[in-house]
């Protein structure tokens, strides 16, 4: 009796029974293998730069995971952002910019769900993720999308002078990603056309920008900068008003200098004249008169400037205060861009981010750090110098300042500051306030007065004043120097 076999090809015959055993075995097998489906969101992951978000994973049905195999990986499956595997975490052959900033929340292992967490968010973070689990026999995988964001600095606002018979306002703003939306808006809230625009990606792959804007007279005189991050569809904003008084007009000392000439050219007429009348010393008399009126002058204009130098020495003396006290800069409070000295007297910002913890003391969004010391009563003061060209701000802050996210860098966000920004020094209040100086000083003298509630800047070199917070704007609470560098700067604690 023949035994009813298949043969296929060139290959060897499989009698009926074997054959029947293998299709049996193919399809146990493939039925195994759909044991589970992995399951991730179907639209992107949207993550803030540095703040933490959570890649959603999970099986189903609904089943342990607690000895399976859990991989996130990106583009290789052999160097992975996160491996869970016999139980627990796996930490060799990890991606070196992961280490120490993912977890697998295993809060929901028994249930099939495996997300992972990554801390301080960062720009190159983005883009797709795999979530791969596997079983002893089989195995499933999703495809994941996360996309970052970042918001940037507040707007700040400067007034650039006259054009075409109005004043040409800037709007400037970075570290945003991706690249943001500028919009200028009136009272009304409409839509301004602006002049120009100008975006740039810095080598950290931030976006800084510059629109420019014509104000005219008695036209938009009111009027607001609003930059928008079009992933998060959130928006920063700042507003100014631009008074009558800065408008061109006819200045009043050119008609003034004009009547002057008149009257200074009809003088000179009417000396030609006496000299024809009456003589050459009529002449030599009225211009001795002359040089004693311009002496005169000379001597009341330098009396006024004596005056002044005197008024200045006694303001200082009334608000120096009494004790000269020696900062130190907290690294636990610095920006993971700042690089303190070993001393902890000096800070400039650095090319990349330095790995440093992630604790609740530390400004993750803006290039501040914080003093060491801080002061609820009493009179204290210090000097910081400033190297470099970049832009920077000195100040106090609350010790309760924000420190994660964008913050207001102004009293209304705890910090009394002053800096040099986009080529002018200003007074960061709210809105700023531009300082008439030409220059930013060298080195700046802060004077906190906790009594008072007031925060003093002298210039250290001419000891001149630059600004003054009144008294009763720093509350009554614990109190700490500040500072705020940007590329290209660099500050020192003089002592």
């Amino acid at each position: 009796m023949k035994v009813l076999s298949f043969c296929h090809s060139s290959r060897a015959c499989f009698p009926l029974p074997g054959f029947i055993i293998f299709f049996f075995t193919c399809y146990v097998h493939r039925m195994e293998s759909a044991t589970f489906t992995v399951i991730g969101p179907s639209d992107p992951v949207t993550a803030i730069l540095g703040q933490e978000t959570v890649l959603p994973c999970h099986l189903s049905p609904r089943m342990s995971a607690a000895n399976m195999e859990v991989r996130w990986f990106r583009s290789e499956f052999a160097s992975f952002v996160h491996l869970y595997r016999d139980g627990k975490d796996q930490y060799d052959g990890q991606r070196p910019e992961y280490w120490g900033r993912t977890e697998l929340l295993k809060a929901g292992l028994t249930d099939g769900i495996v997300p992972l967490r990554i801390l301080n968010i960062r720009r190159a973070d983005e883009g797709q993720y795999l979530c791969f689990v596997q079983d002893d026999t089989f195995y499933g995988e999703t495809v994941l999308e996360l996309q970052v964001a970042g918001l940037g600095s507040a707007p700040l606002i400067s007034v650039k002078g006259h054009q075409d018979g109005g004043i040409r306002v800037i709007c400037q703003s970075a570290g945003w990603y991706p690249e943001p939306e500028v919009l200028w808006k009136d009272r009304s809230r409409r839509h301004l056309p602006s002049l120009s625009e100008t975006t740039s990606q810095r080598d950290n792959g931030l976006f800084e920008t510059e629109t420019a804007l014509i104000v005219m007279e008695h036209s938009n005189q009111n009027l607001s900068c609003c930059i928008r991050n079009t992933v998060l569809n959130q928006e920063k904003e700042s507003a100014v008003y631009i008074a009558d008084s800065f408008f061109p007009r006819v200045n009043p000392w050119m008609v003034a200098l004009s009547v002057i000439l008149v009257v200074l050219f009809g003088f000179i007429g009417l000396t030609v004249y006496l000299f024809k009348m009456k003589g050459k010393r009529d002449i030599e008399v009225g211009k001795r008169d002359i040089e004693i009126d311009k002496r005169d002058k000379e001597i009341s204009k330098r009396d006024i400037e004596i005056e002044k130098r005197d008024n200045e020495i006694r303001w200082r003396r009334s608000v120096a205060p009494i004790e000269e006290v020696n900062v130190t800069l907290d690294p636990d409070t610095a920006h993971p861009l700042l690089i303190l000295s070993e001393d902890q007297k000096s800070v400039r910002q650095a090319d990349t981010e330095q790995d440093l913890p992630y604790n609740p003391e530390r400004f993750d969004t803006e290039r501040c750090v914080l003093g060491c010391e801080g002061f609820i009563s009493g009179r204290h003061c210090w000097e910081v110098e400033v190297g470099g060209r970049g832009l920077w701000a000195v100040g106090v802050a609350r010790e309760s300042v924000e420190r994660k996210g964008g913050i207001s860098l102004n009293p209304e966000g705890g910090i009394w500051a002053v800096g040099w920004c986009w080529g002018q020094f200003r007074a960061l209040t709210s809105p700023v306030t531009l300082l008439p100086l030409s220059r930013a000083p060298s080195r700046v003298r802060v004077c906190l007065d906790c009594d008072r509630g007031q925060v003093t800047f002298i210039d250290a070199g001419d000891q001149a004043p630059i600004f003054t917070f009144p008294p009763g704007s720093v509350p009554g609470e614990r109190i700490r120097p500040w500072f705020w560098v940007w590329v290209g700067s660099r500050l020192s604690l003089c002592r």
